[in-house]
């Protein structure tokens, strides 16, 4: 029962909600479910329910609900200096001693921090610092972007063209011209079953080549990649894949954009996906867990290569052209320092690594021999279970019976919130980092009663 049927009105009437069937949510056809509280892993909505948050908002609240050490910052910043921009040199001691942080826990070739707000305008930033570097260089025609089917950019007109989701593209007149897609890495989903792993990366490698090939090594600029897929089924590569996949564009002089928004400040065990799976990325995308969502903001990490042209291209044509008026926002940057303050002091990176593992060691132990589990697969504190009609031939289930979804919803009535991942039945998990063994095992308790009650 709802206490406040006025706000749930409100709420349908004037409130446009993202990812959301827009139609059914303004009729009152689906539910509606309006969160008043947080604490640890577990969050709160205004009718008392209190769940069990298995995937930490949007992959984002990575150490966890109701830390007053965040909270706190954004207020004291906000009444010291609520807001100054960042434009011609302008800085705030938070903004100075974020960038400061990210460095230092960077890869140690990257040697400069841009600040916006979102995952999405962080990789609209890559793209034009890509375009700017080769016209610099003198390289004008170079400017193709190669991203993954299945990968996750952002929904903006160019980062929604660098996703490889259909729902991102459908009715949008996207993808735009200049973005090309490759085979994703999802060894699950291989087209012939008698590859083995090794076999499956030199197939991704070679329809790389032969897209490059096709296109022209001189026309193409970037290539755009998360170290593991995250909304497109989190997805861990296959053994060797990324270092492959590093020595073609090493080859063809193609700049390597490691999108770490999911994957960066320790949800692997590690700081980053990029020195986990021995990746250099020319630029590296964070966003989620810079701040674990306590403020928005983004970030563009600038490798020391590409910082030398981006100078050079200001001694030759004056100051260079972008900027948000948030860039750099003082309040956000207070919560940036605090969150990775924090993630240090109480051990969170190591804690997501042995806990993750510990999930994703007791989801198969749980699931891993029933009859329609086709999948279950993770890395650190992320793990999905993806679900077919038939194991033997990994036949999958018709679309239309929306089996994950099904799934998601039989465990959120049991106190567990997981997600129901698209173009497939997978049921993804991202928790925060201070998830405890026995949090876990309730995930796990709640995913076979789930299952059971949807499959039997």
């Amino acid at each position: 029962m709802t206490i406040n049927d006025q706000l749930d009105k409100w709420d349908r009437e004037n409130f446009f909600h993202p990812s959301t069937h827009l139609a059914k949510h303004a009729r009152g056809e689906s539910p509606s479910r309006i969160i008043t509280g947080g604490s640890g892993v577990f969050i709160e909505d205004r009718d008392g329910v209190r769940l069990l948050d298995a995937f930490s908002g949007l992959y984002c609240v990575n150490v966890g609900y109701g830390r007053t050490e965040i909270s706190d910052a954004i207020a004291e910043q906000a009444k010291t200096l609520a807001y100054y921009h960042s434009y011609v040199g302008h800085g705030t001691e938070a903004s100075i001693t974020l960038a400061k942080m990210v460095l230092e826990r960077a890869p140690a070739h990257m040697s400069k921090v841009y600040f916006g707000l979102s995952g999405s305008d962080a990789n609209e930033t890559n793209v034009k610092l890509i375009w700017y570097y080769n016209n610099i260089l003198g390289r004008p025609q170079k400017k193709k972007i190669i991203s993954r089917w299945r990968g996750y950019h952002g929904s903006g007109l160019m980062t929604g063209s660098l996703t490889g989701l259909e729902l991102f593209h459908n009715k949008f007149d996207l993808p735009l011209a200049g973005v090309f897609h490759t085979e994703a890495p999802f060894y699950f989903r291989r087209q012939n079953l008698e590859q083995s792993e090794s076999e499956f990366v030199a197939h991704c490698v070679a329809e790389l080549e032969a897209l490059i090939a096709r296109e022209g090594a001189d026309t193409i600029a970037a290539f755009i990649g998360e170290p593991v897929l995250g909304t497109g089924g989190l997805v861990p590569p296959p053994a060797g894949y990324w270092p492959a996949i590093q020595a073609v564009l090493t080859k063809h002089e193609i700049l390597l954009i490691a999108d770490e928004v999911v994957t960066g400040f320790g949800r692997l065990g590690t700081m980053f996906g990029s020195t986990h799976y021995g990746m250099e990325p020319d630029l590296i995308t964070i966003a989620k867990g810079l701040t674990s969502a306590y403020a928005p903001l983004s970030g563009s990490i600038v490798s020391e290569k590409m910082w030398a042209v981006l100078e050079q291209g200001t001694d030759e044509n004056g100051p260079i052209g972008h900027g948000w008026t948030y860039s750099a926002h003082p309040i956000c940057a207070a919560a940036g320092v605090a969150n990775l303050k924090l993630i240090d002091d109480l051990g969170l990176m190591k804690n997501a690594g042995e806990v993750g593992a510990y999930l994703n060691t007791a989801m198969h132990k749980a699931l891993g021999s029933h009859a329609n589990v086709g999948d279950i697969r993770g890395e650190g504190m992320l793990c999905a279970v993806e679900f077919v009609e038939d194991r033997a031939s990994r036949r999958f289930f018709d679309a239309g019976k929306t089996i994950g979804a099904q799934v998601a919803a039989a465990l959120l009535k049991r106190g567990v919130i997981g997600r129901a991942m698209p173009q497939g039945d997978i049921v993804g998990f991202a928790p925060p980092f201070c998830l405890t063994r026995p949090e876990a095992d309730q995930v796990v308790d709640a995913m076979v009663g789930a299952v059971t009650e949807v499959l039997g």
